[in-house]
C-alpha cells in the first residue's frame, strides 16, 4: 500500500472521498480508508488517546496547511491495536465567527472531570501583535484553544470563540493540561519568534476550563537544554532557541517529567531533536533540570502513553515538516529522575516511509 501523505489526504477530502463526522454523519457515503500502517498515513504533532472503555486507540494530528474543507478542522484515525488504523476522521470543525483563521497544530485530548477536552493552537496572520524590542519577526495572534466534548472522538465545541486560553498578546502554541493537586493548567510554549529565546511557561485554568486565572509562570527557556550552548556559536539564528511540545509524566519515583523538543545544531546546520526535563521539587513550578536528549535524527514533539498492555511508549514524528512526517513509536523507560530510550517499535508503526 503506497503512504498517505498530505496530497492523498486531500484527495480522501475530495468529492468522491469519506470522511466521518463523529456521531456517524459523513462528508461522502461509505467508511475511509482503513488496514493503515502507521507510515502510510501524514501525521505530525501526533498525539494518541489510549481509551480504554472502548479499547481504541484514538491519534490526532496537526491539520495539513492545503486541507480543502471550508473551515478548519482537526483529524484524528483510530485503530485496535496500533498496528492497523483507520481515516481520516473530522473530530473538530472550527466555527464561524471564531477569532482563528488558520492553523490546527499540534491537537490533544485530555479526559478531565468525566468529559473530554481538545487543546489546539490557531491563528489570525491578519491580527499583527507588537513585537518587543530587537525582535526582527512579524508577530501575530496564536493561541492555543480549549473545545470539550462527550467522547475523544468528538465532535468538541470550543469553550471560547472570541480569543485563545493562552495569553491573547503572546505567540503561543502547544497547550496541554496538567492537572496538579486538583488544579488544572495550561502548560504551553512560548514562541521563539516573540521572545527570541522561546520560554516553557504556565497559567492557572478555571476549575471548568472555560478560563484563565491570574499570570503566567515560567517554567524555562530554551536555551537551558543540555547541548544549546556547547553547539551554539554567538551569530547563531534565534531559531535555535525553541520550545515546543510540552509533555508531562510521573515517574515510577513520585518524579515529575516532561518531554519537549527543540532545534540544536550550529547555524545553518540545525535538526529537531526530543528532550527531556525533570522537576527538582516535584511540582510544576520546578527548578525544572534539563536531562539528556533522547532523539536526535530530526524528529520529536513527542507523547508518552501506556498501551493497553501496559508498555511505556513515545509516539513523535519523523522527519520534521511536511509532506514527509510519520508517526513513530518508540518503547519509554521510566528510570525515576529520567527517560530512557528505548527500542524502536517498527513492528506497530511499520518501520520508515
Amino acid at each position: 500500500m503506497t503512504p498517505i501523505g498530505r496530497r492523498a489526504l486531500i484527495g480522501a477530502l475530495g468529492a468522491a472521498a469519506t470522511v466521518p463526522l463523529a456521531g456517524g454523519t459523513s462528508l461522502a457515503a461509505g467508511e475511509p480508508p482503513s488496514g493503515l500502517r502507521m507510515n502510510e498515513f501524514w501525521a505530525h504533532d501526533a498525539f494518541v488517546v489510549a481509551d480504554r472503555s472502548t479499547g481504541t486507540y484514538h491519534l490526532y494530528h496537526t491539520t495539513p496547511e492545503d486541507s480543502p474543507e471550508p473551515q478548519l478542522v482537526t483529524f484524528s484515525y483510530r485503530s485496535r491495536d496500533l498496528v492497523s488504523w483507520q481515516g481520516p476522521y473530522v473530530v473538530f470543525r472550527v466555527p464561524e465567527g471564531n477569532w482563528a483563521k488558520d492553523g490546527g497544530w499540534a491537537p490533544e485530548v485530555h479526559r478531565y472531570r468525566g468529559r473530554w477536552y481538545l487543546f489546539v493552537t490557531l491563528h489570525d496572520a491578519d491580527a499583527e501583535l507588537a513585537a518587543p524590542p530587537r525582535v526582527p519577526y512579524r508577530t501575530h495572534r496564536r493561541g492555543t484553544i480549549v473545545a470539550v466534548g462527550d467522547s475523544p472522538a468528538g465532535p468538541f465545541t470550543p469553550l471560547d470563540l472570541e480569543r485563545p486560553h493562552t495569553p491573547d498578546t503572546f505567540m503561543a502554541l502547544d497547550g496541554t493540561l496538567f492537572v496538579e493537586r486538583g488544579q488544572p493548567w495550561l502548560v504551553y510554549a512560548h514562541e521563539w519568534v516573540q521572545r527570541l529565546d522561546g520560554t516553557m511557561e504556565a497559567i492557572r485554568l478555571a476549575p471548568d476550563l472555560t478560563g484563565t486565572v491570574g499570570d503566567p509562570v515560567h517554567l524555562f527557556k530554551a536555551s537551558d537544554a543540555l547541548g544549546i550552548n556547547q553547539v551554539v556559536t554567538a551569530d547563531a539564528a534565534p531559531l535555535t532557541y525553541v520550545t515546543d511540545g510540552p509533555q508531562f509524566h510521573r515517574g515510577r519515583t513520585g518524579d515529575l517529567l516532561m518531554l519537549w523538543s527543540t532545534w540544536m545544531g550550529p547555524s545553518g546546520a540545525q535538526y529537531y531533536v526530543q528532550t527531556q526535563a525533570r522537576s527538582a521539587s516535584g511540582t510544576l513550578a520546578g527548578p525544572w533540570e534539563q536531562r539528556p536528549v533522547l532523539v536526535e535524527d530530526n524528529a520529536g514533539h513527542g507523547m508518552p502513553f501506556r498501551a493497553f498492555d501496559g508498555t511505556l511508549l513515545m509516539v513523535l514524528h519523523h522527519p520534521f515538516g511536511s509532506p514527509d512526517s510519520r508517526a513513530q513509536l518508540y518503547e519509554l523507560h521510566d528510570a525515576g529522575d529520567r527517560f530512557e530510550l528505548g527500542r524502536r517499535r517498527r513492528d506497530l508503526d511499520g518501520g520508515d516511509p
